[in-house]
């Protein structure tokens, strides 16, 4: 699968979109009014142990507002009664977001 970046900064994915989505949970936040769609997270788990959440993205005109802090927690409760020990992430920003909904960063990535 192939990566790149497109001029809005959000990450576009190449190849198997649709396999990669129907095989992941999938979280979304839409405008009450319009009912747009405004943000997105997506998690991939073993259902057991494990979970990664990836692919957070909030609309640049709905940031600033708590969406992402909002729908982080709802994700990191969603899994909670799965008895899921180790959710993770991988991000060089918003790093708030995360911690506001209960993440720490892990002091050696690599162990």
């Amino acid at each position: 699968m192939t990566t790149w970046r497109g001029g809005d900064g959000r990450c576009r994915y190449r190849g198997r979109p649709a396999a990669a989505i129907g095989g992941s949970l999938n979280f979304g936040v839409y405008e009450e009014t319009s009912g747009a769609q405004v943000a997105y997270a997506r998690v991939v788990s073993d259902h057991a142990t494990f979970a990664w959440l990836c692919d957070v993205y909030v609309d640049r005109a709905a940031r600033g507002k708590g969406l992402g802090t909002a729908l982080v927690t709802a994700v990191r409760d969603h899994l909670a009664p799965l008895g899921i020990r180790r959710i993770v992430l991988a991000t060089a920003d918003a790093h708030e977001v995360y911690r506001e909904a209960g993440f720490t960063e892990l002091a050696d990535p690599e162990t």
